[in-house]
């Protein structure tokens, strides 16, 4: 695992800045820091080094192929290039070392680079250049576990890890992008291809792009689609029986965590009391000759506290099990940190235990595998039946009733909110009316007039409703949920849920999340469950095995019902996160406070303080909890705080 960066300009000096350039990633790569440039071509790469396979200098990077054409640097794993070593042996390639890098660059001189990146099954995002025909090709992974940024600064087109690496070069200009700003509040992420910088893009999952000299702009095609993924799967649905559907996932299951096993360095996973993780350190310990290493956070807080849940399925498992129990001060104290970490505004709270744990584990190993794509593949979020519950039941009404129902939801005062909830409960999923009356009445409310499914799950998964009034002399450009070009065309509501949430919320927020988390401490994480083969598969399971009634997963509770007993993992899913409401009207206040501050807010010109500040007297008052679009803007203002000085 690495960080990589560079650039294509006749303007600089090729070597000191692809250097500079790299060194802004050293977090991501402590090992080495290489560079390769070609000042004719006015070409430079630079790479810091994560060593996970092949330790030697035999492994280092940025690497020029055997034939001499291509110049490779590279951040990920290929988890099948055993296999594509042995295949090329057998051509008559002959191998200097034993990387996976020096693999996918034979593959590429053998067969060019999309059908090659066709073939490789792994996360990724690389930057090669042909040094014959002269053209730079930047590659991203299916599902975007690996984040690759690229952008024009003048005439000089430059690509790197991290928005960082861009701001190291010469001359550019870290103009924030408006409109971005307005999609970040929305989503609490700037979602993909958009970034925070005005003329900077993230190269979206499953694509490759293409740039020449002297080219003004290229854009991105792709090798993979998801959306014809999963239309091909919907399509043509599994025809056995659940058992039999079983057996084919846990066979793909043991396979994908078995690749991502191997490594030449300490290696464990992520352990929390969910049934994601428990299924991928139950088939690891499955496969594995000696417990293995297990971590979880402990929180004081019993509401989101899972560690005992964990524990019971580690002793059962027979992990070597790290538990950390963490004291608010430790947890407040990660919080000035977080703008450096994730290098572009992001909200998602829960981002704050995602560096803790990355942080106990990285003690004791270099790797570690985790369980997020669950959720996203097999319908495991509270919206895909209780959304579809409640759209099925009103979504036939004419538009203008909904929306008359909804005006008036949202107008309910708390002294009704329980009359309210009752007279609404025909049309609720049991869960619904259970969970506390009044967030959940607004949010009914707010999404009631949708005039269509992803509309509806828009406003679902929005943070602001509105962000563009928020943010001044903005306009939301199309995204994953607003763009019927991107859209796949499906009957049934919960699986446009599951499309959108794994074209957007997995890779804009989960998977980003996860990256910066464990990066940020030299850690190199792994996702099993999004194995293009399994998303594949996942997609042609029939809605039946994946939820029923109020219950997700079906199909992954069934596999791991074969290596833990159910007791230890049937329960109410709890999430991953911590007490932002209530610390920011207590231990954060004052902080919170200096950052909604009226008057900064109405110099840094970015906002329109009004309906920040109403949203804080709301909060503080206790009558509403704002803390969702509150952690927005405090992230966002901190982020800026951050990065409006030098360059790291």
């Amino acid at each position: 695992m690495c960080g990589i960066a560079g650039f294509l300009s006749g303007s600089v000096s090729p070597r000191e800045t692809a250097e500079a350039m790299a060194r802004t990633l050293k977090h991501r790569g402590p090992d080495a820091l290489g560079v390769w440039t070609d000042s004719e071509a006015g070409v430079g790469f630079g790479h810091a080094r994560l060593s996970i396979l092949e330790l030697s200098e035999l492994g280092a990077q940025p690497m020029v192929s055997a034939c001499g054409r291509y110049v490779l640097a590279y951040n990920g794993e290929l988890y099948n290039f055993r296999a594509l070593r042995a295949e090329l042996e057998k051509g008559g390639v002959a191998f200097r070392g034993g990387s996976d890098t020096e693999v996918l660059l034979s593959l590429v001189s053998r067969d060019g680079v999309r059908e090659a990146v066709g073939r490789i099954n792994g996360m990724f995002a690389f930057a090669l250049w042909d040094r014959r025909e002269r053209v730079l090709t930047l590659g991203r992974d299916r599902m975007g576990e690996k984040p690759l940024y690229y952008g024009w600064s003048g005439r000089s087109f430059l690509f790197g890890s991290e928005l960082n690496a861009l701001r190291a070069f010469p001359g550019f200009k870290a103009e924030i992008d408006r409109d971005s700003v307005a999609l970040y509040l929305r989503h609490n992420c700037v979602p993909s291809p958009y970034a925070i910088f005005k003329g900077v893009r993230k190269l979206p999952p499953g694509c490759l792009l293409e740039v020449r000299p002297g080219a003004a702009d290229a854009a991105p095609q792709e090798y993979w689609s998801l959306k014809e993924a999963a239309e091909r799967g919907v399509g043509a649905p599994f025809a056995g029986s659940v058992e039999e559907a079983g057996a084919v996932l846990e066979k793909l299951l043991l396979e994908s965590v078995s690749m991502r096993m191997e490594s030449d360095v300490p290696l464990g996973a992520f352990l929390s009391g969910g049934i994601d993780s428990a299924l991928v350190v139950a088939l690891m310990q499955a496969q594995s000759k000696r417990p293995v290493r297990t971590f979880t956070l402990g929180s004081t807080i019993p509401s989101y506290d899972e560690s005992k849940e964990a524990r019971a399925v580690a002793e059962h498992l027979g992990t070597d099990h790290t538990e950390l129990c963490v004291s608010d001060k430790a947890t407040l104290e990660v919080i000035p940190r977080l703008a450096r970490i994730y290098d572009e505004p992001f909200s998602d709270s829960s981002q704050i235990p995602a560096v803790l744990v990355s942080e106990l584990a990285r003690r004791n190993v270099t790797v570690a595998l985790s369980g997020d794509g669950g959720d996203e593949l097999f319908a495991g979020y509270n919206r895909h039946f209780w959304g579809r519950t409640i759209w099925n039941r009103v979504g036939w009404l004419p538009q203008g009733v909904r929306g008359l129902a909804g005006e008036l939801l949202g107008s309910v005062s708390a002294p009704t909110w329980d009359r309210s909830f009752a007279a609404l409960a025909p049309v609720l999923p049991k869960g619904f009316r259970h969970r506390a009356p009044g967030e959940k009445l607004q949010l009914l409310g707010e999404v009631l007039a949708s005039s269509s499914a992803e509309e509806f799950y828009s406003g679902l998964v929005s943070h602001w409703k509105n962000p563009s009034a928020v943010v001044l002399g903005s306009k939301e450009p199309l995204t994953a949920l607003t763009d019927p070009k991107r859209r796949a065309e499906f009957t049934d509501i919960a699986q446009r849920m599951l499309y959108l949430d794994s074209t957007s919320y997995l890779p804009d927020d989960i998977l980003t999340k996860l990256d910066r988390a464990s990066m940020s401490v030299s850690l190199e994480a792994r996702v099993p469950l999004l194995d293009h083969r399994l998303v594949e598969f996942a997609w042609t399971l029939p809605l039946s095995m994946k939820l029923s009634g109020n219950k997700g997963k079906l199909l992954l509770r069934q596999v791991l019902g074969r290596y833990v007993p159910p007791a230890l993992f049937e329960r109410p899913k709890k999430g991953f996160g911590v007490p932002i409401d209530a610390w920011l009207r207590g231990p954060l206040r004052d902080w919170a406070e200096s950052l909604l501050d009226e008057k900064r807010l109405r110099e840094g010109g970015i906002f329109d303080p009004a309906p920040i500040r109403a949203m804080w007297s709301e909060h503080l008052s206790g009558l509403r909890n704002r803390h969702y679009v509150l952690w927005d803007i405090l992230m966002f203002e901190a982020w800026r705080d951050e990065w409006s000085g030098p360059r790291a």
